[in-house]
């Protein structure tokens, strides 16, 4: 895993003030385009370019089962992992429909299901096992799986990398994954599983709070061992939240922009700028999870979600809603007339 400390690359900084001084130049009042200048200024200093665009983008989906599911923490079976796997393959999902109708490429990594995936017509099979051990009873993961979680997600980067794709977004699905999600947060912000977990898959109260128990004592039962975001992530993670924390990671050495997900996808971005503080350059929030522990996770990113649209479905799919507003943002900066080409008057 020492390709984690590899340097981030920097932005452009030349092109972060000519951004902002053409911002200056449009045909409008100063800031009147709020936060999207915020926006187009940081794609125009990641792609070093006065014409950021957003046209190739690659939506990767990391698939993995967890055995905390053993424990009764989701209201769907574990099975639904596998099925859900075929569902996209087939086209079928909500971010196979965003994908095809946004002309986003979309991919799918198996990274440690139980499924025979690769059976299924286009599934990358990159398994760092046949899902996590219950993290209620013991790590969730050894330290070679955890490599290999990691990797699956630079190697996802990789591939994005080698098609001359603009944008990376990650997306996960795994049943009990918000169980995951919030154990890490939970250890990462120093909170309890009461503050943090929320329904998942659709739990009603009650199973929220057993939900909260059980990680409640399984950060309890490993305490001694969450000593740095490694260890986190290999005693109460999941495999696609590695994958997922491993590719924004390689995102931002690599200098490819990353619009992040939902709640879990969160928790991995958090881990990330944990081992990675320099990474936070790269990465846009997409939209804000109907998850109540994600506010902690924006506040402890000091981000800004684009959206509230109330989602918390996962696979991407959030981020995916977001992806035209990045692309506004950026025609807007690249298309705009100036004062001086449109023979506006300044401001006085």
């Amino acid at each position: 895993m020492n390709w984690l400390n590899t340097p981030v690359k920097p932005l452009d900084l030349a092109m972060l003030e000519a951004a902002q001084a053409h911002q200056g130049q449009l045909t409008k009042p100063p800031g009147s385009l709020g936060y999207l200048e915020d926006i187009a200024v940081r794609l125009a200093a990641m792609q070093g370019s006065q014409q950021p665009s957003l046209e190739r983008v690659r939506i990767t989906v990391f698939t993995a089962d967890h055995g905390i599911a053993d424990e009764g923490v989701s209201a769907f079976p574990q099975a639904v992992t596998g099925q859900m796997i075929a569902n996209f393959a087939h086209g079928g999902a909500a971010i196979s429909v965003l994908a095809r109708n946004l002309g986003a490429t979309l991919e799918v990594v198996d990274v440690g299901s139980k499924a025979n995936s690769a059976a299924m017509p286009g599934v990358i099979v990159n398994k760092a096992g046949e899902g996590t051990a219950n993290f209620r009873r013991q790590p969730a993961m050894d330290g070679a799986q955890l490599a290999v979680a990691l990797q699956a997600g630079r190697d996802a980067v990789e591939r994005a990398l080698a098609d001359n794709m603009q944008l990376f977004i990650g997306g996960e699905m795994g049943i009990a994954n918000t169980s995951a999600a919030t154990a890490i947060a939970c250890a990462l912000l120093g909170k309890s599983a009461f503050e943090i977990a929320g329904p998942g898959t659709g739990l009603d109260a009650d199973g929220v709070s057993r939900k909260a128990q059980i990680i409640d004592d399984a950060l309890t039962f490993h305490h001694p061992a969450l000593s740095s975001p490694l260890e986190v992530l290999r005693h109460v993670g999941g495999f696609e939240i590695a994958a997922l924390c491993g590719a924004y990671i390689a995102c931002a050495q690599s200098g490819l922009p990353v619009l992040v997900d939902g709640f879990i996808a969160s928790s991995a971005a958090l881990l990330a700028l944990r081992i990675r503080p320099d990474a936070a350059d790269w990465l846009f929030f997409g939209h804000a999870s109907a998850e109540p522990g994600y506010i902690h996770l924006m506040e402890a990113l000091n981000a800004r979600p684009l959206l509230n649209l109330g989602m918390r479905l996962g696979e991407g799919s959030g981020a995916a809603m977001a992806l035209p507003i990045l692309r506004l943002a950026a025609a807007l900066h690249g298309q705009m007339a100036t004062f001086a080409e449109a023979g506006v008057s300044g401001k006085a």
